[in-house]
């Protein structure tokens, strides 16, 4: 019984991200199909979110996400930008937007 307790708690602790990778998936095959797919950004926005979500879970990757999508813009940058591996070291939970920072590059 205890086994299927933790089970059940670690799904209903993911209940976050489900929710929000719901979201995700709803854009990618109602709305942006419907306004075309034009993203300026490799992986797409919503690609990016998925991921984020996958590895960072609601909080992070959500922030992760939200800040990608800010920076969606026609004045805005382009090109690739993958999910980062690790979690930012500057990054706390309390401190959201620095998990939406745009990750730094070599020629940086």
């Amino acid at each position: 019984m205890g086994a299927a307790m933790l089970q059940m708690r670690a799904q209903l602790s993911r209940l976050p991200e489900y929710a929000l990778r719901g979201l995700v998936l709803a854009y990618r095959y109602t709305l942006s199909s419907v306004m075309g797919r034009q993203c300026r950004y490799l992986p797409s926005c919503s690609e990016f979110a998925e991921q984020a979500l996958g590895r960072h879970g609601a909080w992070a990757g959500g922030w992760m996400a939200a800040g990608r999508v800010c920076r969606c813009h026609p004045w805005g940058g382009s090109g690739f930008e993958a999910v980062p591996v690790e979690l930012p070291r500057d990054a706390r939970w309390y401190m959201p937007w620095r998990y939406a920072r745009r990750p730094k590059t070599r020629e940086e």
